[in-house]
């Protein structure tokens, strides 16, 4: 009955763990959910004013499906100034949520049985994507050791003629990598010699820490005409579900994204829209302050468990640790966790790295120290190899 396309996708293991942890609360259980992406702090006042303002003006109504004006041209203003890229607001689509984002360039830019290279670990929706486009998805590897960043010697080694795509994550979900300018720009020039495109996910771009820097591999020469920054107003300003996102590339590119939105999803909320332009360059420091105080802490308390190692991450909010002294199957260990210690994670087969569980710093200090001292008790159960290393 159901199309070739939709069965040969999984569902997100990220929202089937949610959803699982949500069920358990919903029946009483003390469910402490670390597997969720999604920020414990409000949205700046004035994007929240803003929204109940543009509802009562009447903003309510259908806008242009690229988006209104006045967010683009604040949204190309905002990557002039912070990212060094040089655009026009014609060459911005705003969609709803970054994810779609990402999914309409996979879709305007992939052929079947186009190469479309995914770091690896990867977030878990960048294969589903190159799959509904019909593309093939091309792994390649990063190394814990080197704390998980991509290096052009990998990239290399996997275009062939056929690749015409490759999606970068940085700071990056799962693991928190964070590349370096060196790093992008090898990459950079990798693409521009072999005419690749690169779908830049820069959602977490705020949150670095230990002095790491953001780079968008969008402001260096020669990748105006093969770059798509994708970002949103998701994480850092915590407006995850207002579902508002942007795209900024080769005005080509945008208008090819733009008739997909039109056809599918038509536009952005409104109102919602008029509240991005409030919420662009909010000072939310206070939340990254936050974050890196819990970051450190989780990584500590990890690296005293047993068996566990783990890399202090440099972005976003998860850590990624190493469980595989475990036995190395990481969607029993996390249904284990979740089942006796009432503590939701995901799974790093999910993101393509096994052994591996990704936990979420974005949730309160208490419920961090609660659901590790009970994973850690949930451990004690377990048989593991003593002579794992705990940190890298």
């Amino acid at each position: 009955m159901l199309a070739e396309r939709i069965r040969r996708v999984s569902p997100s293991a990220t929202l089937e763990i949610s959803a699982k942890a949500k069920e358990m609360k919903a029946r009483g259980e003390d469910v402490i959910n670390l597997s969720a992406g999604e920020p414990d702090f409000p949205p700046p006042e004035e994007a929240t004013e803003e929204v109940c303002r543009a509802v009562r003006k009447g903003y309510g109504r259908y806008t242009a499906s690229q988006g209104i004006e006045e967010l683009r041209s604040a949204i190309a203003e905002k990557l002039r100034r912070e990212n060094g890229i040089e655009c026009t607001p014609e060459q911005v689509i705003v969609t709803p949520g970054a994810k779609m984002a990402i999914y309409a360039a996979v879709m305007v830019l992939v052929d079947p049985g186009d190469e479309v290279l995914i770091p690896e670990p990867w977030w878990v929706s960048y294969p589903a994507m190159v799959e509904l486009a019909e593309g093939r998805a091309v792994y390649v590897p990063t190394k814990e050791e080197e704390g998980f960043r991509l290096t052009p010697e990998a990239v290399g080694e996997r275009i062939t003629s056929k690749t015409k795509v490759l999606i970068l994550n940085t700071p990056c979900n799962p693991t928190g990598a964070v590349m370096r300018e060196q790093e992008l720009r090898g990459i950079a020039e990798l693409c521009q010699d072999h005419g690749i495109y690169v779908i830049s996910d820069e959602i977490y771009e705020y949150m670095v820490y230990d002095g790491a820097r953001h780079v968008s591999i969008g402001s260096f020469d020669g990748m105006e005409e093969l770059c798509i920054t994708v970002n949103g107003f998701s994480k850092s300003y915590c407006m995850t579900g207002w579902r508002i996102g942007y795209a900024a590339g080769k005005e080509e590119i945008i208008k090819a994204m733009t008739r997909l939105q039109a056809h599918s999803v038509s536009n952005v909320t409104t109102f919602v829209q008029h509240a991005g332009i409030k919420a662009l360059g909010a000072d939310m420091r206070l939340m990254l302050d936050e974050f890196d105080r819990r970051r450190r802490y989780m990584v500590e308390e990890l690296r005293k468990m047993p068996g566990v190692r783990c890399i202090m991450p440099e972005g976003a909010f998860y850590v990624f640790p190493n469980f595989s002294a475990y036995g190395g199957d990481s969607k029993k260990l996390a249904m284990y966790l979740l089942e006796e210690a009432k503590v939701a994670t995901v799974p790093g087969a999910a993101f393509g790295r096994e052994g591996h569980l990704r936990l979420s710093y974005a949730v309160c200090k208490g419920a961090i120290a609660e659901g590790l001292s009970r994973i850690r008790s949930a451990l004690e159960g377990l048989e593991h190899e003593s002579d794992s290393p705990r940190c890298i």
